[in-house]
């Protein structure tokens, strides 16, 4: 990590934000669990304490997942005169937003990736005006504010809140509060899906699913879902124990990196298992982004997030319709057929969940996602990786409450309906639209641009070093 990183960068959030946005107001704070994830948390919380902010909320352990982060703040913001569970010491308190350490997919470890993201007050990702401003101001900036609120590390494992009285320069006592990681977020998901259906569907006796958290922070909700909420046996979960490097892996739920979950459904070719469960799913590092697999099969992110639009119904939080659909530009056409056969205004949006979180706003869309494993709705801001694998259980669960239901040549009456029958139907219903994602990582190599002219540029492949250095004409 270069020296002062963190602190210049999250000293340029700051100096964004207007004093009446951050002083006396509340700042949630937390990360993937990636590697410097407690030390950058102690450095913010001071930071934070030197620019005004009157609490920062902490994710046990400094550990929240970016859905469940969305999920708290607007919480927070929703409910400032209905406090819950202490989570606000004053009703006049406003969250100004997010502080997540997280490079969502990316690499961790000491030579990995790690990442600062500031999310607004509405949940969602900061707008481009705000973050070019920030990272134009961490380029050039030449100081940080520093609070010495506590001479010993605030310990981040235990829930309860901490107060450290008044700052200098501001008339608020300062505190800091360590909540439970995953009770609001679980408690937001039960209001959302019927948990009695799913629950009947995974303890069928034809049933089975694993579950991979990629040792990410996904891992913790998992438990608390799976084990706890639906009583499965601990092996229906595979790294779900957050590891500060995720274990060695690249924590990306595709077919080439969850290869453990992957080998697992029988879609390694070369070992197949002799027993293969029904139903498969992985989150990233953030666990916003999700990766659905049948016995066997593989359901693109365009074809999953188009077959829960079209089995919104099933959705107990979507009893009152949908508002619209959306997904990204890449992502395939298979949401806008969903879309005109139910009758639904749907749009196309550049790649970024932001400008999702903008039609969310307005009242405009319900259910979006893109083809880089991210769905999601307007239930928070954030796409969500938890959110989409409950949604498939949730059509698995209703196809199957009458066996047979599911018009298809391989269903026999009273076998289970399977991921693979869903998908095939939705195919014979709406047509299958195919595309191809290519993916480039890591490359040696720089691309420079030999033409003035914009219209006819012609692009020469040089080696990386020939781009560190530029020989000054003489």
């Amino acid at each position: 990590m270069q020296e002062n990183y963190v602190a210049n960068f999250v000293q340029s959030i700051f100096d964004c934000l207007e004093p009446t946005e951050r002083v006396n107001r509340v700042l949630v704070l937390s990360g993937d669990g990636r590697y410097y994830n407690d030390e950058a948390i102690q450095i913010i919380i001071r930071i934070a304490a030197a620019n005004g902010v009157g609490k920062v909320v902490i994710g046990e352990n400094g550990l929240l997942s970016t859905p469940a982060v969305s999920a708290i703040i607007r919480h927070l913001n929703a409910n400032k005169s209905k406090l819950r569970d202490n989570l606000l010491a004053k009703p006049e308190e406003e969250c100004m937003g997010a502080i997540i350490l997280t490079a969502s997919h990316n690499p961790g470890g000491e030579n990995g990736d790690f990442g600062v993201k500031f999310n607004m007050k509405n949940g969602g990702p900061a707008v481009e005006l705000l973050t070019g401003k920030m990272f134009e101001l961490s380029k050039v900036i030449m100081e940080y504010n520093v609070a010495e609120v506590a001479k010993e590390p605030v310990p981040l494992n235990k829930v309860g809140v901490i107060t450290f009285g008044k700052v200098k320069g501001f008339d608020h006592n300062f505190s800091v509060e360590i909540i439970s990681s995953t009770a609001l977020y679980i408690d937001l998901l039960k209001k959302i899906f019927n948990f009695d259906a799913i629950r009947k569907l995974l303890h069928r006796k034809d049933f089975s699913m694993v579950f991979d958290g990629l040792s990410g922070v996904s891992g913790i909700y998992a438990k608390a879902l799976f084990l706890t909420e639906f009583a499965l046996r601990p092996e229906a979960l595979v790294g779900c124990d957050p590891k500060p490097d995720f274990g060695g892996g690249h924590p990306d739920p595709n077919l080439t990196y969850a290869k453990q979950l992957v080998q697992i459904m029988g879609l390694h070719s070369e070992k197949v298992p002799e027993k293969i469960p029904e139903f498969g799913a992985a989150c990233d590092g953030d666990a916003d982004r999700n990766m659905v697999l049948g016995k066997k099969f593989f359901v693109t992110p365009s074809d999953s997030l188009a077959v829960i639009a079209a089995n919104y119904k099933v959705i107990p939080y979507f009893a009152g319709g949908l508002k619209g659909l959306a997904r990204s530009m890449p992502t395939s056409g298979a949401l806008d057929k969903v879309a005109t056969k139910l009758g639904l205004e749907y749009r196309e949006v550049p790649t970024g969940w932001k400008y999702f979180g903008n039609l969310m706003d307005a009242g405009k869309l319900s259910i979006c996602g893109e083809e880089s494993f991210g769905t999601g709705s307007d239930h928070i801001r954030e796409k969500d990786g938890l959110w989409a694998i409950l949604a498939w259980l949730s059509i698995l669960a209703e196809y199957n409450k009458d066996t047979g239901k599911i018009e298809c040549d391989r269903v026999a009456e009273g076998k289970l309906v399977t991921v693979e029958d869903i998908v095939k139907k939705h195919w014979a219903t709406y047509g299958r639209n195919y595309y191809s994602r290519y993916d480039y990582e890591n490359l040696d190599t720089c691309l420079l641009y030999t033409s003035p002219s914009p219209r006819d540029r012609q692009k020469s492949r040089m080696p990386s070093s020939a781009c560190k250095k530029k020989k000054k004409k003489k």
